[in-house]
């Protein structure tokens, strides 16, 4: 067993997940984490969102929230980092996060809410690696805070005050932790948010491309009413999908009936089949990036195979740690070349029809 490997076991099974969190971002942020194998494959190479990815290997929003990781998980050997959510005040949170690890394994159950220190500190912190010529594609997930009277503006300050520093923008309006956040995913509001994010970017003079982040648990009903309001207002994209408040029924776990969002393997199947009907119906318009359940590479592969453009994962990487990483790539580039496949976008959505079937 690896050192990398029995760290990771230490601070997942040993410590409580706040504490694990927050010890392995202190790591992160000053230098000490493992030097992994970079895998630099030309088949893995990824074109979109106007963007050339090395890789289609992302972090989700939610590990590196304050924007205080990034380089280090991007030395790690990622495509690319999603910061946040973070919103326009400080929003400090009690410690709410349980694992699970009986009936489903890579299982995280957190109620944390847009716990995050601010967007001027994490701009900040984004302007300074800029500055002295980091290099990576960085995207920042913007949120509204819990307090607002208006969350269609708190998006539109988000958008203002990252223009020029973040590759792309990630409009979060599906985390169950935020009372009525959801409700923004209807088409009417969802126009609204989205038009005052892109007069922000407009009048700033950047145009870095805007996703939306969708809950796994939108009724199949909407889903197509959600998808042309994206592409009618400006979306580049879609983030497929967040943590789900649904509870299968072989997750027998102590925080099984409790509130919050779950992640981890049972967020795969409702994620992957929602993703394949977006790709399906967004018919080529839309980016889609496929989250929920990535704790291996045939995880990954399936979602390319259900309509990915790049893929995402984060309790995964708690689970299994950095070694997951070049595991995840070396499988994708295998199977993309016993497949025949020139690149990830010549394999994406070509399975989404037996996601639909099911």
């Amino acid at each position: 067993m690896t050192l990398t490997r029995l760290a990771t076991d230490f601070l997942t099974r040993a410590l409580p997940p706040e504490v694990s969190h927050e010890l392995a971002l202190a790591a992160l942020e000053h230098g000490f984490f493992p030097r992994m194998d970079v895998i630099d494959d030309p088949v893995l190479r990824t074109a979109a969102l106007g963007l050339d990815f090395p890789n289609p290997l992302g972090m989700a929003a939610g590990f590196d929230k304050d924007a205080r990781a990034f380089p280090a998980l991007l030395a790690m050997g990622l495509g690319h980092v999603e910061t946040g959510t973070v919103t326009p005040l400080a929003q400090p949170e009690q410690a709410r996060m349980g694992r699970s690890s009986t009936a489903w394994a890579s299982t995280m159950l957190n109620r944390m809410g847009f716990n995050n220190a601010g967007q001027a500190a994490a701009r900040a912190r984004l302007a300074r690696w800029r500055a002295r010529g980091g290099r990576g594609i960085i995207g920042v997930n913007i949120g509204a805070n819990k307090s607002s009277l208006n969350r269609a503006a708190d998006y539109a300050h988000g958008a203002r005050c990252f223009a020029g520093l973040a590759d792309y923008l990630t409009v979060n309006i599906s985390s169950p932790n935020t009372p009525g956040l959801r409700d923004l995913q209807g088409p009417a509001e969802l126009a609204r948010l989205l038009d005052g994010v892109m007069e922000q970017l407009e009048a700033a003079g950047y145009a870095p491309p805007v996703l939306v982040k969708l809950a796994p648990d939108v009724a199949s009903e909407d889903l197509p009413e959600i998808i042309e309001t994206c592409v009618a207002h400006g979306a580049a994209g879609l983030i497929i999908s967040n943590t789900t408040i649904t509870r299968p029924a072989g997750l027998r776990s102590a925080q099984a009936g409790e509130t919050g969002g779950l992640s981890g393997r049972p967020l795969f199947d409702p994620s992957t089949r929602m993703l394949a009907r977006a790709w399906k119906l967004a018919a080529g318009r839309l980016v889609l990036i496929g989250a929920g359940g990535v704790d291996s590479g045939e995880a990954a592969w399936r979602k390319i195979r259900a309509g990915a453009a790049l893929v995402q994962l984060y309790t995964g990487f708690i689970y299994k740690g950095p070694e997951i990483i070049p595991a995840i790539l070396r499988h994708v580039a295998e199977k993309l070349r016993a497949g025949g496949f020139a690149s990830v976008d010549e394999a994406a959505g070509g399975g989404a029809d037996e996601w639909l079937d099911e």
